[in-house]
């Protein structure tokens, strides 16, 4: 997929990973990108419409759906990490509501415009999802949860021409690890890999020094075999 001239709606783009997305997709010379996050921000490039969008609000995305009439990619970014320890069950909660159904509403909201472009959904996930860190068990959660969202759109999209994508990602440098002393990759340049993966096709995207290292491993584990062998399940039309 090439990004010259798309139209791309960004969610949780006032920061971090989002905010570098922004930047990176006007370098590669997109057309429009809405910029959605729940708190006003400013940025001058005319090319740049900004979104108030909470993804838990389902007024906000229906508005956000009002305000757009083409789209060609969009990027599930907006998450929230919590330190806890599974003793509080709201927390788990919080997490699920902004990382796994935020993605999971405003992803169905947006299905009508991006099946009309044969179009791309990319969930910005974590290798939490994979292996969970002890310290933040229910962010480790909603994010497992949601790569197995991701892999069941994936395959129900399959014959809608849209595609779906997975950013796995290492310790990224953004407020949400800014307490946590190691190594982490710039959002830059974990933008810039995103972007990267899209343009070639893959549907999980390693983006930093860390999460390469179980690239290998994923593309040819037992999780990518199951996932391609159940996906033969899925009916060749199925409503979304």
């Amino acid at each position: 997929m090439d990004l010259k001239n798309r139209t791309i709606l960004i969610t949780g783009a006032n920061r971090g990973i989002g905010r570098a997305l922004v930047e990176e997709a006007l370098k590669r010379e997109v057309k429009r990108v809405y910029a959605g996050t729940r708190n006003s921000f400013q940025y001058s490039d005319k090319r740049v419409t900004l979104l108030t969008l909470d993804v838990t609000n389902a007024e906000q995305i229906q508005r956000a759906v009002s305000d757009i009439d083409t789209l060609d990619i969009l990027i599930n970014n907006a998450g929230i990490a919590m330190y806890d320890d599974l003793s509080k069950p709201d927390v788990i909660e919080k997490h699920l509501a902004v990382n796994l159904f935020g993605s999971l509403n405003v992803t169905r909201a947006f299905l009508p415009l991006l099946k009309r472009s044969k179009g791309a959904v990319v969930n910005n996930l974590s290798t939490s999802a994979v292996a969970p860190l002890p310290i933040i068990p229910g962010y480790s959660i909603s994010k497992a949860a949601t790569l197995s969202m991701t892999q069941s759109l994936r395959a129900l999209l399959t014959g809608h021409g849209v595609s779906v994508h997975a950013v796995l990602s290492g310790p990224v440098d953004t407020e949400m690890t800014r307490g946590v002393d190691f190594p982490k990759a710039s959002p830059e340049s974990v933008a810039a890999a995103i972007f990267d993966g899209l343009e070639k096709g893959e549907e999980e995207i390693f983006p930093d020094p860390m999460s390469q290292s179980i690239a290998d491993g994923w593309h040819n584990g037992v999780t990518k075999a199951l996932e391609r062998q159940s996906a033969i399940f899925v009916p060749e039309s199925v409503a979304l």
